[in-house]
Formats: C-alpha cells, structure tokens, sequence
C-alpha cells in the first residue's frame, strides 16, 4: 500500500482548520493546534498562500482561507449545475436574438466555454465547447473581472495583449471598464477580440450571490451594432437570461 505524503496531508489538516475554526488563525494557533513546529507550520502556509488558498490579514498576520479555494470549491457547479441550469434559458436567448450563445467560467487565467447554443440559423458553425477566451479583451471576461476577485487578480497581473486596434491594454483603461461594468451590469466587446465580432455579456451568481460564471450573445457587429450602436434589446435579453439562471441557482432577484 503506498504511503500518503505527509505534507499534502498537514496542507490539507490547515485548510480543514482555518475553514472550521475561527475566520482568522495566527501562525502559533496554527502550529500548536496541529501539532507542527512553527517553522514547518510557517512553510506550509507560504506555499498556500503562493498559491492563492490561503490570505494573510496585513493588520494582524493571520491566516484565513484565501479566493482561490472558493473558486476551486464553485468548479463541479460552474461546469455542471451551472450548465444544467442554463440549457433552457441559453436555447430561449439564442432563438430570441437570433445570435449564437456562449457560457463561460474562469479557468486558467482566461475563460473556459462550457456551452455554446448555435445561432439559429442554416450556417456553417464550429462547436467551441473547451475553448478558451482571454479576460481582457471579451464581453465574458470582462464581466467576469469585474465580479471575481480571482479572475481581476488574474486579468490584471498579465500582458494584456492587443488583438486589434480597438482592444484596451493599459491598466487604467481597463480598471475604468470594470467600474463600467459593475455600474450598468454588463460587459461588451465590440471588434476588440475579433475584427467583425462584437458580443454582449451579464453575470451569473449563485445562492450566495458569487459569481460563478458569465453568459454572452455573439453576433456579427453591424447585427449586433447596427448603426454603431449595442440593441438595447439584445442587452435587455442577455441580462434577463443571466437572472434567470441566477434564480434557478438560488441567487433570488438581482
């Protein structure tokens, strides 16, 4: 029988601990509740907190489990039950719009397409089920910087690199985006990821009220922006679409 790696299960005893105690632990506490040298406690700890599971309280120097945690702890829900949830309104919003519909989640600094409903027409159109989206520059990622925390740090942190000329890259820019977003409760992307390609994305929350996901329309600009300007019809729908999936989670109104 191969032996269990003692390190992966003293991490594992700390995030047990911290998430069933009290909200903040100091190192000592830490240490003396699982009978751990401090150095060794200490070690631990730094590499939870490299990694994004655990945060320390700058004023005191406790620990407390950190965002990344929660979002690994939200990851069955965002491919599954968030999936399972939107099938009917998705397959609503793509007929109604007349656009095709893409659901996303966080994942690995960018976003992960866990459903894609066609646009309902006679088209030739590629599945992009397991394709990835970068945060920056996209109506999905956008919304999804502006209400995780985990994917802000992450779209913030990194190069934001120009797909075209319309794309925003400096961090200024893009911080006022996201106050943009989180004011009107929608992201656009109009040609700043795909010359010809403009979308329209809301948020999706769950019963505690956090994000766990994003839902989008995407079309061809002059449909979508016919004169230069989003439908505000399109807009009203894909916002409609991301409470409903939000109720049918628990998150009540929005």
């Amino acid at each position: 029988m191969a032996k269990n790696i003692q390190s992966l299960e003293r991490a594992a005893a700390m995030l047990r601990l911290l998430a069933g105690g009290e909200r903040r632990l100091g190192l000592s506490d830490i240490a003396s509740s699982l009978g751990l040298a401090k150095g060794t406690a200490h070690g631990i700890l730094r590499t939870l907190q490299a990694e994004g599971f655990v945060e320390q309280d700058a004023a005191s120097g406790r620990y407390q489990l950190g965002a990344e945690l929660l979002r690994l702890g939200n990851s069955y829900l965002d491919v599954h039950e968030l999936r399972a949830r939107a099938l009917v309104w998705t397959d609503d919003l793509a007929r109604s719009s007349g656009e095709s519909v893409h659901l996303g989640v966080l994942h690995q600094r960018g976003v992960l397409i866990v459903h894609h409903v066609f646009r309902p027409d006679d088209s030739r159109q590629v599945l992009e089920v397991g394709a990835m989206q970068p945060l920056h520059s996209t109506a999905l990622g956008k919304v999804l910087s502006a209400y995780d925390p985990v994917a802000h740090s992450e779209a913030v942190e990194v190069e934001r690199e120009a797909f075209t000329p319309r794309t925003t890259t400096t961090l200024g820019d893009f911080e006022a985006l996201l106050d943009m977003t989180r004011a009107r409760g929608w992201a656009a992307d109009v040609e700043e990821t795909w010359e010809g390609v403009a979308s329209v994305a809301a948020p999706i929350h769950d019963r505690r009220r956090m994000p766990v996901g994003a839902v989008a329309v995407t079309g061809a600009v002059e449909r979508v922006c016919p004169g230069g300007e989003l439908r505000p019809e399109l807009v009203a729908a894909v916002r409609d679409c991301a409470r409903a999936v939000s109720r049918d989670l628990g998150a009540g109104r929005f």
